[in-house]
């Protein structure tokens, strides 16, 4: 898969105000630009009305991923501040990372995150040609209880950059879906974000079946296209599970597949592109999306608004078309629409 387009074809001009700092006071009050991704017809909506546009036998994907408090504050034993930001496990204690003032340490190194934790840095990452962090393999020491238990009580909740302001209490809660379950993503599937227990009722009652996948969304999410043109790009691996009773339902479903975020949809087409099906059980994928893209599985698409020049908003693109998605932000712009992690949403049908 090979395009003529470049990283400067999804860029667009976003207000610094129209990025949500925080999320609606109701999860479903979010307002949602519903977008016909053929004919590029706009309909002005909210998440409340998500229901209205399923019908049954459709089905509908959820990543039951859960974020972990992924940011660890604490010291060298020098002294020396250090911020660790988990990003991917790789089993055991053993963690990929990326390192605030990593040029303060070296193999060996222990970094003290608190009385209850302290991080082994095993070896030190090398920058890459491309431009990118470095992440470096770390270990998390601590001698009682759960690593889940460790992270809660030490580490923080690793907001994205663009809502610049100090984490809080509160973040915990709002920055998860009602449906969390499996711990391992250092971000949230924000779509999922405006999903309350009574939405998901009213979806099952209407007869529309729900299942989960689990993507753990790493680092990927976080970092910059480096390169103008977008065939060099590289994403970084991020490891799924989809159940056997979701492969059921998938291979067997009668209506419309709706994916909820980017990591449903990009987790079911990397599975069916290596399978030819859906098939049960952990893989990982580093599968990039963009235009051209023929999709395999999904057909329609609930997502939040993706940043400038992102691999997200090249994956919508390819959905839909690049000249629709961007009319649809521009005019979700002229409305004052909340974007990126805490903000509003769009329903691709």
């Amino acid at each position: 898969m090979k395009t003529n387009l470049t990283l400067d074809d999804f860029n667009y001009n976003l207000p610094e105000e129209l990025i949500a700092k925080y999320p609606t006071e109701k999860r479903d009050e979010a307002k949602m630009l519903v977008v016909d991704k053929i004919t590029g017809e706009i309909v002005h909506k909210h998440f409340y009305d998500f229901v209205d546009y399923l019908n049954p036998n459709d089905v509908l994907i959820l990543n039951n991923t859960k974020v972990i408090p992924a940011r660890l504050l604490g010291k060298k034993e020098t002294g020396a501040n250090i911020e660790i930001f988990l990003t991917r496990y790789l089993g055991e204690n053993d963690w990929q990372a990326i390192i605030r003032n990593s040029k303060r340490l070296k193999d060996g190194d222990i970094v003290i995150i608190s009385d209850i934790l302290k991080v082994l840095i095993k070896k030190k990452g090398e920058a890459n040609n491309d431009g990118n962090i470095p992440e470096h393999l770390v270990e998390l020491i601590y001698s009682n209880g759960s690593m889940e238990d460790i992270l809660n009580k030490t580490g923080k909740i690793p907001l994205p950059p663009y809502i610049q302001r100090e984490v809080e209490e509160k973040d915990k809660e709002d920055y998860q879906t009602v449906y969390a379950k499996v711990s391992g993503s250092v971000a949230a599937p924000t779509a999922g974000l405006h999903f309350t227990n009574e939405i998901l009722e009213k979806i099952e009652k209407k007869g529309i079946k729900i299942a989960y996948v689990t993507l753990n969304v790493g680092l990927g999410t976080f970092l910059p296209v480096k390169t103008n043109d977008i065939n060099n790009h590289k994403m970084h691996t991020e490891s799924y599970f989809i159940p056997k009773e979701t492969a059921d339902i998938i291979n067997n479903k009668k209506g419309s597949l709706v994916a909820v975020g980017t990591t449903s949809l990009r987790c079911l087409e990397a599975n069916f592109k290596k399978f030819g099906k859906i098939k049960e059980g952990y893989d990982e994928t580093d599968i990039f999306i963009y235009p051209p893209y023929n999709f395999k599985v999904v057909d329609k698409l609930l997502t939040n608004f993706h940043l400038p020049k992102s691999t997200l908003l090249m994956l919508v693109s390819a959905f839909s078309s690049r000249e629709i998605i961007l009319n649809a932000y521009n005019e979700a712009i002229k409305n004052n629409y909340r974007f990126f992690s805490y903000g509003d949403c769009t329903f691709l049908k």
